[in-house]
């Protein structure tokens, strides 16, 4: 990386990292990918029940492999038939540690994150006693604003190619909300039975300290 860009992205990430902490989330610095194991090792205990949500960035970081160690108690979705991922899913909510990736995080210190399904965004607002945020420093964004925008051009388009969903991102590569000229709201979208923007979460300063830590990795990762 050039460093006047190494410079700019070190000043955002800490600028982020100080009001994540203002917002009472816990924040971590990983240089690159291959710290991430290590790091999230030292936010576990022996028996934990671990779970995760679906991301890209978890797998290019070797969280997923990591997880599947005898130290755990994983709650493995992709182990499971069809017909019980439900089940997990509600068994993520007793789960000592969930772990997931963000769609955006604001230079103001907030979380955003869009769904379909919605038990990742669940989750995140309500059960397991931790959660563990991993993201690139390319998810940090200015403001909401950006971060819906984000989502509408980058994460929505790649991950409903990723997951084959018959949407207009899908087909052209960027939301139908962007296409015309007015005003753009956050829950502007498709109305495909495929879309994946269905439930929205945007997490501010928490109750519970250092329920939430983030970790954001000087790599671009995920969508």
């Amino acid at each position: 990386m050039d460093k006047n860009i190494e410079s700019i992205v070190l000043k955002r990430i800490n600028r982020t990292a100080e009001n994540l902490k203002k917002n009472n989330m816990e924040f971590y610095y990983a240089e690159t990918r291959d710290d991430v194991p290590k790091m999230v090792e030292g936010l576990l205990k022996t028996g934990d029940v671990v779970t995760n949500g679906g991301s890209v960035t978890l797998k290019q970081c070797g969280i997923i492999d990591m997880l599947s160690s005898e130290k755990y108690r994983y709650l493995d979705r992709s182990a499971v038939d069809a017909d019980k991922v439900d089940q997990l899913y509600r068994a993520s909510f007793s789960a000592d540690v969930y772990i997931t990736s963000a769609n955006a995080i604001t230079e103001s210190g907030v979380l955003y994150n869009v769904d379909g399904n919605s038990n990742r965004i669940a989750a995140i607002a309500y059960g397991p006693k931790s959660v563990i945020v991993i993201a690139g420093y390319n998810k940090i964004v200015l403001n909401l604003d950006e971060a819906a925008k984000r989502v509408m051009r980058e994460t929505a388009p790649a991950n409903c190619q990723r997951m084959n969903c018959a949407t207009n991102c899908y087909k052209t590569g960027s939301c139908v909300a962007l296409e015309g000229n007015g005003n753009i709201e956050m829950c502007d979208g498709c109305s495909s039975d495929d879309r994946i923007c269905c439930n929205y979460l945007v997490s501010a300063h928490q109750r519970q300290k250092g329920r939430i830590k983030v970790i954001i990795v000087g790599e671009v990762l995920g969508y």
